[in-house]
């Protein structure tokens, strides 16, 4: 079940909010978990115990690690949960993948089960390890009450896709939230929603069927004209697609009382790919410093480091996308540029200033989505040696008019920031304070935007979710 679907929108979601709201504050986290048990279930039967039983095994392991006296007892336990998180991930995720790839270079047949990958796997696998190393560096107390832990992880709202909560900024939330049950957070959460939902089914759904309909082109049949629609359809459609959701995610929370963080923050208008990943799934990319990239030593040390640690950690970054090739080159593209920045195009940048760096990062940007899309390498070349061909005379492909208004929707609210008072009209909208007629326009403004989606969800056979797979 995605946020997106009418099973959700219709059913689901009313019926948990009206019992969410019925039951007294003490009960409310039992509501939470039993309907993230049925919205897990509802997309994977089969894993819901996968999922509840690592993380009841987690919650002892990390209470047993906490009451150790010695570091080298905690490190041991530390260990042990390591070892049962990423173990799962492995397996699940990248065993055909390694297998496939031994065989290929190898030329063995060994056999292998065709494993099915759970969904959301790496989102709450994440926050499992954030768990267990939080507590190890005494960065938070280890939760007390098992039912508190599992609400942290199958908190519906972000179990499949995120943002990746880390520990220590929901662990007094999961206890005592009652002060965030106010009218004008929960009609904010309501509205967040619901411009989520509103970027999900209306923007990224309708750029998505025209990126699906240029990549399913032979390569025979893709000029620049196609090319550039199918990159520039999905960039926008995995922006306003994983944004959305995001947004829904945190729109959800906020209705039951959880603050979690923020997600994106305009990334289409950043002036460097460096700048960019402050800008993009700003969860992962903290995960990705705080769990990685410092412990592998960050920037500290030689030059040489630096740049080691970062290719390292973006390299991971894509394959934590997924276990294809494709995903390890766009980490490798991006880390490069990272590497390129503090070499030498940083200080160039800064010098032709934002009106040349934002426009060139962004056709980075979009270049990298094409590896991102195509799983097919050779097939991702073309396309790109296409785009940047420069031939708009083939005549082989032609837009249509939905498309062209929905990609100028998508670049006008990518962009919309540019400007310093569409910066603060963006902050009055996800804000929280609301006057009184800012409270029924709000209130309108939502049920709008639900409505129209509902219409577009129901009207369209496509609705995918991009990041449901990872």
């Amino acid at each position: 079940m995605v946020f997106s679907s009418i099973t959700f929108l219709i059913y689901f979601l009313p019926l948990f909010l009206l019992a969410y709201h019925l039951v007294p504050h003490k009960n409310k986290n039992a509501i939470i978990l039993i309907a993230s048990v049925l919205f897990y279930s509802w997309g994977g039967p089969k894993f819901i115990f996968v999922i509840l039983g690592t993380t009841l095994l987690d919650f002892y392991l990390v209470n047993a690690m906490h009451k150790q006296n010695s570091k080298k007892g905690k490190l041991r336990f530390l260990i042990v949960s390591l070892s049962l998180n990423l173990g799962l991930l492995f397996y699940f995720k990248y065993c055909n993948f390694f297998i496939e790839n031994i065989n290929a270079l190898l030329g063995t047949e060994i056999k292998w089960l065709n494993v099915v990958l759970p969904i959301g796997i790496s989102f709450y696998t994440f926050e499992s390890l954030t768990y267990v190393v939080d507590v190890y560096r005494g960065i938070h107390k280890p939760l007390k009450n098992v039912w508190h832990y599992q609400t942290y992880i199958l908190l519906f709202p972000k179990l499949i896709a995120g943002p990746i909560v880390r520990y220590h900024d929901i662990a007094d939330q999961i206890s005592n939230r009652e002060k965030n049950y106010t009218a004008d957070v929960k009609l904010s959460g309501f509205l967040i929603f619901c411009i989520g939902l509103a970027k999900k089914a209306i923007l990224a759904n309708t750029l998505g069927m025209q990126a699906d309909a240029v990549f399913n082109l032979k390569a025979s049949e893709i000029d620049t004209v196609a090319a550039w629609t199918g990159a520039l359809a999905y960039t926008f459609q995995i922006y306003f697609d994983f944004s959305g959701y995001s947004d829904m995610a945190i729109g959800l929370c906020k209705i039951m009382g959880f603050r979690i963080p923020d997600n994106f923050n305009n990334p289409y208008t950043a002036s460097s790919i460096t700048d960019f990943w402050r800008r993009w799934h700003i969860s992962l990319g903290s995960w990705m410093k705080n769990y990685l990239y410092i412990p592998l030593g960050g920037n500290q040390g030689s030059a040489a480091k630096l740049y080691r640690n970062l290719i390292i950690v973006f390299l991971l970054s894509g394959l934590w996308h997924g276990a294809s090739w494709n995903f390890v080159v766009w980490g490798a593209f991006h880390g490069t540029f990272l590497v390129l920045e503090r070499l030498f195009l940083g200080v160039l940048y800064a010098r032709l200033g934002k009106l040349v760096s934002i426009p060139v990062t962004f056709l980075i940007v979009v270049t990298a989505w094409v590896f991102f899309r195509i799983e097919d390498l050779g097939f991702a070349k073309h396309v790109i040696q296409k785009m940047y061909s420069f031939d708009f005379f083939d005549g082989k492909f032609a837009m249509n008019n939905d498309f062209l208004a929905m990609l100028t929707l998508a670049l006008f609210f990518s962009f919309f920031t540019l400007h310093r008072f569409t910066v603060s009209l963006q902050y009055k909208v996800y804000g929280e304070s609301f006057s009184g007629n800012g409270r029924r326009l709000a209130l309108i403004s939502g049920l709008v935007l639900y409505y129209v989606s509902l219409s577009f969800i129901s009207a369209l056979d496509f609705n995918p979710f991009i990041y449901f797979r990872f």
